[in-house]
């Protein structure tokens, strides 16, 4: 009642009520009116439209108080100096051409135009042509409670702005009612906007949750009844940000529970720190400085050009393997590390006597071993890939622990774990100790192999691709939802270039099948610049996209040493080589990618030198991809604009689940063996051998092979 009293209007955030504010106002908390706002909406409204009503009636004119008779003696000398008043003054009438009265569908003056190329241009001209300004178009289609401003309208006339949020492109449709346009005619001239609107009513969502959430809400999600509201956030959720299979649900809880050892000594991005603050709670804690050298020493035997004088080693790890073996250690120790009470559930050791010595006990295996089948629920590869190791640091001749004897000095007790006696006995005899270890883990990994469990089947997010009949241009669908959602350069330069980087990701992952690395770590170099030598790009272990004067067309050169497999029969020690084929737009895009979409997302960030880039952010310091945020990238094109959602209508595949960009080599290998049958070929496509295509890659069912004998049976028949 207080805002009818002083002819406010109510306080709005978009289309929906500003609780805060209004909580603020009422002096209450805004948790309680939240429960209510399906309630307190339509009331706000009303008031809302009553004062829009008072403000617009004429008010009557106060009748002024008697003068004394010098004032009526001044005021009529002034009256008689004054010119003659107006006719419409005398008649108490406003002066000026009257307003032009607002109806809700205007006849068109012409029924034939000439169609425009942009929106702006298009929002003037069937407003001219419908005999009406920008002006009287606002009043005509605005609401009081809507909170738009006209000269937001007057912008999108200039073409200076154009909608974003869900109230403005609400607005935008009902100018399209208005004037009797195609539903969604005003969005195809501005071009997708790819911007999620910021005003969606996500009251329970963190900010970070809302940004994501939003892309993928319809534009009247705020307008539907809550139950559907709760069923789409529902579906958003399982199906497109976390992927709805069974592992990416057990590795979203498994992300909240941070434990880890983490090494000083490792290259490349280090876990985020998140040391426990309390009793009883897990967390990544820094090695100590023993554990530390320890790991330090394991990398300079595993990854140096030769072996220490005195030891012999079997293989050696690259940067990646390096990478990963240390995270993979850091994990090892900190399930020994974090606190039995907490939601880890490990062993509680102190830090202070952890060492990679204890792998020589096997009692401290079959402790991780049984805690990760509790934390799981079953075996898998991991567990034998980490007892392989172990085998390996235990090996006769080359095993790391067996070659260094002074480890065992390390030891300490552990109570529950290593006794003193276990101590004495590896001290007396390391090479006993190790000897019994790597029969233990080859036992283990035995017993392991025949009941181990696939927990992350990695064709299930892209079933709906290899299913298809060619997996290719099913996947290809993507790329074409991308050109189709371009979103308009003029007004939205920074969407533009993200769409154009997602595309090339996935246009260049198809053509080449390349393996993240090589494909995030890919050099380039303009037209008019001379390529870098071939042995500059052995040295730097990169390949790099140039143009090819001699074939006129872009070319992919890649050394095989680059390649995880480098040493493959695929290579035969030549480099890989490609030339890009000029279709669907592929050409126009990288060349509009080097000419101003890379520098724009590039901003103020040290330029990597590598053909893709993450967009930067003002605390950016460089713009390189890691391997984390690569995959995420690839990933967020696919939930933008690969998984089909029911609700917006957008993207381009049912079925499809979020995934990183080594399932492509999936879809080439499956896609050429539906088509030939041969896993040789399929090899080709992926730059590996085809023991490892039938190994790994390729979803060739019974019926696809079933299939292609058919088709060559049926020729027979035909042929009669």
């Amino acid at each position: 009642m207080g805002l009818l009293e002083r002819n406010e209007y109510p306080p709005y955030r978009g289309s929906g009520l500003d609780l805060k504010a209004l909580a603020d106002q009422l002096g209450m908390d805004p948790t309680r009116l939240a429960h209510v706002r399906a309630s307190l909406q339509p009331i706000f409204d009303a008031v809302a439209r009553a004062v829009a009503e008072y403000r617009l009636r004429p008010q009557a004119k106060s009748r002024p108080k008697s003068a004394s008779a010098p004032e009526r003696a001044r005021t009529n000398r002034k009256v008689a100096k004054a010119t003659p008043a107006s006719s419409s003054a005398r008649n108490g009438k406003r002066p000026g051409r009257r307003p032009k009265p607002v109806v809700e569908f205007p006849d068109p003056l012409e029924t034939t135009w000439e169609e425009p190329g942009s929106f702006g241009v298009a929002l003037r001209l069937h407003a001219a042509r419908h005999g009406e300004t920008i002006y009287h178009l606002y009043n005509a289609v605005v609401r009081p409670e809507d909170g738009v401003n006209r000269s937001t309208l007057i912008s999108w006339g200039r073409g200076a702005k154009a909608p974003r949020t869900a109230i403005s492109l609400d607005i935008l449709k009902r100018i399209e009612r208005r004037y009797r346009l195609p539903d969604g005619y005003f969005a195809k001239k501005m071009g997708s906007t790819d911007r999620a609107p910021g005003d969606f009513n996500l009251d329970d969502a963190t900010p970070a949750e809302r940004r994501r959430l939003a892309w993928h809400l319809p534009e009247d999600f705020n307008r539907r009844p809550r139950s559907e509201q709760a069923e789409i956030l529902d579906w958003v959720r399982n199906v497109i940000i976390s992927g709805s299979t069974d592992y990416r649900r057990y590795q979203t809880m498994m992300m909240r529970q941070r434990y880890a050892v983490r090494f000083a000594c490792a290259s490349g991005p280090r876990r985020k720190s998140s040391i426990a603050t309390a009793e009883g709670e897990s967390g990544i804690i820094n090695a100590p400085k023993r554990l530390n050298d320890e790991m330090a020493e394991i990398l300079r035997f595993k990854t140096s050009t030769f072996a220490a004088f005195g030891l012999q080693r079997n293989g050696v790890w690259g940067e990646e393997t390096a990478s990963q073996k240390v995270e993979h250690f850091g994990l090892w120790f900190g399930a020994f590390a974090a606190p039995p009470e907490s939601e880890v559930q490990g062993f509680g050791a102190d830090p202070k006597l952890l060492t990679f010595a204890m792998m020589v006990f096997p009692q401290i295996w079959d402790w991780y071993l049984q805690w990760r089948e509790r934390r799981r629920g079953f075996y898998t590869k991991w567990e034998i890939d980490l007892l392989s190791i172990a085998a390996a640091f235990c090996r006769e001749e080359t095993g790391w622990l067996r070659q260094t004897p002074r480890m065992a000095g390390s030891l300490k007790e552990i109570d529950g774990l290593i006794s003193e006696q276990d101590i004495t006995e590896a001290r007396a005899d390391w090479g006993t100790a190790c000897d019994r270890m790597y029969k233990h883990a080859r036992r283990r990994i035995k017993e392991i192999d025949r009941v181990a469990r696939i927990h992350r089947d990695p064709f299930e997010p892209i079933l709906p691709v290899l299913e298809a009949t060619s997996p290719v241009g099913e996947y290809r669908k993507i790329t074409e939802e991308i050109l189709r959602r371009m979103p308009d350069e003029r007004h939205h330069p920074r969407s533009a270039a993200e769409a154009v980087r997602a595309f090339l990701l996935l246009r260049i992952g198809l053509h080449t099948g390349l393996r993240q690395k090589n494909l995030r770590e890919l050099l380039f170099c303009k037209r008019s610049a001379l390529p870098t030598a071939e042995r500059r790009l052995e040295d730097m272990k990169r390949g790099e996209l140039r143009w090819s004067t001699r074939d006129q067309g872009w070319e992919i050169l890649i050394p095989s040493v680059a390649f995880k497999n480098a040493n493959s029969s695929f290579f035969g020690a030549k480099p890989f080589r490609l030339i890009l084929p000029d279709l669907g737009r592929l050409y126009e895009m990288i060349e509009a990618w080097i000419d101003r979409h890379r520098v724009r997302l590039i901003s103020a960030a040290a330029d990597p030198g590598t053909f893709f880039v993450k967009t930067a952010k003002m605390t950016s310091t460089n713009a390189a991809y890691g391997q984390n945020t690569f995959y995420e990238a690839w990933r967020t094109a696919i939930q933008r604009y690969g998984i089909y959602n029911p609700w917006t209508g957008k993207g381009a595949i049912k079925g499809l689940l979020p995934h990183g960009p080594h399932n492509v080599r999936d879809v080439l290998a499956t896609h050429i063996l539906k088509q030939t049958g041969s896993y040789e070929q399929a090899s080709y496509a992926i730059q590996d051998t085809a023991e490892m295509v039938a190994q790994h890659y390729g979803r060739f069912l019974p019926q696809d092979k079933a299939e292609i004998a058919a088709r060559i049976l049926n020729q027979v028949w035909e042929a009669a």
